[in-house]
């Protein structure tokens, strides 16, 4: 059931919006919860609400023809879900998938692409942060094509780290077998070696971030320049 919004908003993208174009959304937001699997678009089809996770997480997802799946895109408390409306396009081929449950804003696409239209600050915000997202999903591109599974893992537990920020989330290795597009043994294989290193902990579909500089030491360079230009986007505003 959708709720008034209280602000302030623990969404970056919107604490970061002058006062004036704040209030000017804040009217037309609503606060939703999100829950795990929900689906927020499919592919080819209109784009109805955009979102602004909480403490949330959610997948962009692509989809080959024989049904297969892999994640190109992660978003949480930082962005927005729908960007592809920012660039004039009412649809994607990605599809949008709650990875982590949780609250989220919303808002109408047609009222948001109104005040869009209006408010040339809001614009300028919202291309600095779509920068932001194309660069992270180029390196998922590159990730998937050129390193080990351990790497892609450890890149996307830090992620979800980020966007969490905390250290137990709920994960399970079916889940992280369709994100990373590998064979579940694959995943179970490199939990079991994080694990006994003392890097993570894993229990009924929870893990738990045990060391998180180690993590950093394994993954490849694609988190530390996707890293990079969310910091820089987040300090330039």
């Amino acid at each position: 059931m959708a709720k008034t919004v209280q602000s302030p908003i623990d969404n970056r993208l919107l604490s970061v919006l002058p006062d004036e174009v704040y209030r000017k959304l804040l009217p037309h937001l609503e606060t939703v919860p999100l829950s795990f699997k929900q689906v927020l678009f499919q592919p080819g089809r209109s784009i109805d609400y955009v979102y602004f996770p909480i403490h949330s997480v959610v997948s962009l997802l692509t989809t080959m023809a024989d049904g297969t799946q892999a994640e190109v895109g992660l978003i949480g408390y930082e962005g927005m879900v729908g960007i592809s409306v920012v660039l004039g396009i009412p649809t994607t081929p990605l599809r949008a998938v709650v990875q982590i449950s949780g609250e989220a804003v919303r808002m109408r696409t047609d009222i948001f692409k109104t005040v869009m239209c209006e408010k040339t600050l809001l614009q300028e915000v919202l291309l600095q942060y779509t920068h932001v997202l194309i660069v992270q999903i180029s390196q998922s591109v590159a990730c998937n094509n050129f390193h080990s599974v351990e790497q892609r893992m450890c890149r996307w537990l830090l992620m979800i780290h980020d966007r969490m920020r905390k250290n137990k989330f709920p994960l399970t290795q079916e889940s992280l077998s369709q994100i990373l597009g590998v064979r579940r043994a694959s995943v179970g294989a490199v939990a079991r070696k994080l694990r006994t290193s003392r890097l993570i902990d894993y229990d009924r579909g929870e893990i738990t971030i045990l060391n998180r500089l180690e993590l950093e030491t394994i993954a490849c360079e694609c988190y530390d320049i996707s890293r990079t230009e969310l910091d820089r986007w987040i300090r330039g505003n």
